[in-house]
């Protein structure tokens, strides 16, 4: 049946109070009053659900939630989660939890790289694997290729031979046009189904040491303990099922799942990934649920940030009704011409009022946002077209205001080592960089 446009449906039910509305007050002052607290409590079914008003006093947080049931993604409420705000802080935390390890480690990740890092973990893998834990490792072949320091088909036979079973997630073959999407960019680790990582950090050295070209490299991760770890958990097995066909599974990589085992986290997470072709929008409609729930405050940091219409629209939107939005974006890339795109989009929003912060500490690779000091999300995803409509990602939104409230400040802390984006400091940019960023914005659905 079709529906009854919204404002029809709004004066039929405020028409049918009038008459007894009239007896009782002076219709020149308040049915006037009347008729808009009509248009902001009604309830009305809008493509099939209820729509929330814009003037509601829910929380953006319960709106959030509201929507991601609504969308049959589990909600987890029983979860310890740490912050791991550095690359330091990530790999030491992981190798700690790796040696702990009694039955099987997971580790998908877009790519190892071959240095340091990458050789202390499979050592560490070796080990483990001698001890009788079953190790499975997966890394994107696009992703390996497109480091300085790719693994080799000789280090990934000396790994084999040291029981790493260790794949590569759809390998580049003739014709390579077909392998340049759909590529795997999350990054998973499960040890014996109890603790799992995620967040924006590969398998790399420079996480700690930087690069020469941009300087330090910031990034950020977080470990989680509880039922959220089952969701990592079947993103993982979902990918591996699917490259090597082994269709392995059951209530042994589930162990949280047992009414025996009991947990002791009190933080609500919901782990939502994006699955090109099969839930390719669910993770993009999500971040943008977010922004549009959005009560007071948008705080965001992202290393590419090339956004796609919907997302912009969804900011602009907040701006248009009053919410504080700040962007934090890196004055240096590891991808050369990314920054001047960048600067670009974000000086086409800092027109429209929002705050951007150009960070000066090295690379900001962390992909985080917090929304109302209320909640907030940690991923893999970029703001980039690659990122909302091409590959697979995964991220973990966060309801809990303690953790929250840590993101913030550190992109509170981080501000004091930026530079705010003003009209005069983007004239003050060279001419070549401005136009750079201007024709870079018409690959924004490639990029």
């Amino acid at each position: 049946m079709t529906e009854k446009p919204i404002i029809l449906v709004t004066l039929q039910a405020c028409i049918k109070q009038k008459k007894l509305f009239m007896t009782i007050f002076d219709k020149r002052v308040l049915f006037p009053i009347f008729l808009i607290l009509c248009i902001l409590a009604i309830p009305v079914s809008v493509n099939g659900q209820d729509s929330i008003r814009l003037f509601t006093s829910t929380p953006s947080d319960s709106v959030v939630t509201h929507y991601l049931k609504e969308n049959k993604i589990n909600i987890s409420g029983n979860n310890k989660v740490v912050l791991l705000k550095s690359g330091r802080e990530k790999f030491e935390d992981l190798f700690e939890h790796i040696e702990k390890a009694q039955h099987f480690i997971h580790l998908e990740y877009f790519n190892f790289r071959n240095d340091s890092i990458a050789r202390e973990l499979f050592v560490l893998l070796g080990k483990k694997a001698r001890q009788g834990v079953k190790i499975r490792a997966m890394f994107d072949a696009f992703g390996n290729l497109s480091n300085n320091k790719p693994l080799r088909a000789k280090h990934i036979k000396l790994l084999l031979q040291h029981d790493i079973e260790i794949v590569q997630f759809d390998p580049m073959r003739f014709p390579y046009i077909n392998h340049a999407f759909s590529r795997d960019h999350q990054k998973i680790v499960v040890i014996d189904g109890k603790v799992g990582y995620t967040g924006g950090m590969n398998i790399a050295n420079y996480y700690i040491n930087g690069l020469p070209e941009i300087g330090a490299w910031r990034d950020m991760h977080v470990r989680i303990e509880g039922d959220a770890v089952n969701d990592l958990q079947r993103i993982f097995l979902y990918m591996w099922n699917s490259e090597t066909k082994q269709n392995i599974g059951g209530d042994e990589f589930f162990p949280l799942s047992q009414p025996s085992v009991k947990t002791n986290g009190n933080k609500q997470v919901a782990i939502v990934n994006r699955i090109p072709k099969k839930q390719p929008k669910l993770l993009r409609h999500t971040y943008i649920e977010a922004i549009n729930a959005a009560k007071r405050k948008i705080q965001l940091i992202n290393p590419y940030f090339t956004p796609t219409h919907s997302v912009v629209k969804a900011l602009e939107d907040a701006l248009a009704r009053g919410v504080r939005v700040e962007i934090m974006i890196p004055g240096k890339s590891d991808i050369p011409f990314t920054p001047d795109a960048a600067f670009y989009a974000a000086n086409q929003l800092r027109k429209k009022g929002a705050f951007i912060y150009i960070y000066n500490g090295g690379f900001h690779h962390s992909k985080i946002m917090m929304i109302d000091e209320r909640f907030c999300t940690v991923g893999s995803m970029n703001l980039n077209s690659r990122s909302l409509r091409y590959d697979y990602e995964v991220n973990a939104f966060i309801f809990d205001m303690e953790t929250t409230a840590e993101l913030v400040e550190m992109f509170n802390e981080d501000k004091k080592n930026s530079t705010v984006l003003t009209k005069d400091v983007y004239r003050d940019k060279p001419l070549r960089k401005r136009i750079k960023g201007w024709v870079a914005r018409l690959f924004t659905p490639f990029i």
